[in-house]
């Protein structure tokens, strides 16, 4: 699954993108887990003061990609995403959400990852699951 050589710290030297935009700050990596924290601020928040579902989704989407990326050989492959869906269960206003994320399924052409993000007390503020299809690099 996820390289044990894999840190946080890896993962967090990204260049100005979405996700550093966003400020999405990956904490924990294990064998078949990721996890990141998303601040909810102006950044995230939509017109009315709540966490912004797009910004969740955001947030699911960047760590199922990155896990995906992370369990195939990525000099031969590139995984990119099918379709991603998601429900959200409660609102935000300030803090930090918490994604995590893991396998439902790693085959060899699609991967199928789970991400639930909670709130500063644990609880479920949306539930994810991102569908990643595993195919060919382009030759340059």
């Amino acid at each position: 699954m996820i390289p044990e050589n894999i840190t946080p710290a890896m993962l967090n030297t990204g260049k100005s993108n979405m996700v550093t935009h966003l400020g999405i700050e990956f904490t924990e990596v294990g064998k078949d887990f990721i996890i990141a924290k998303m601040p909810v601020d102006e950044r995230t928040r939509q017109p009315f003061g709540l966490l912004h579902g797009g910004a969740s989704v955001v947030l699911a989407e960047t760590l199922g990609s990155i896990a995906a990326t992370l369990c195939v050989d990525q000099e031969k492959y590139v995984c990119v995403g099918l379709d991603i869906n998601a429900n959200h269960i409660r609102s935000v206003k300030e803090g930090f959400v918490y994604g995590k994320t893991t396998p439902l399924h790693i085959g060899r052409s699609t991967h199928v990852w789970q991400i639930q993000i909670t709130n500063e007390e644990g609880k479920l503020v949306c539930t994810s699951r991102i569908t990643m299809a595993v195919i060919l690099k382009p030759k340059k």
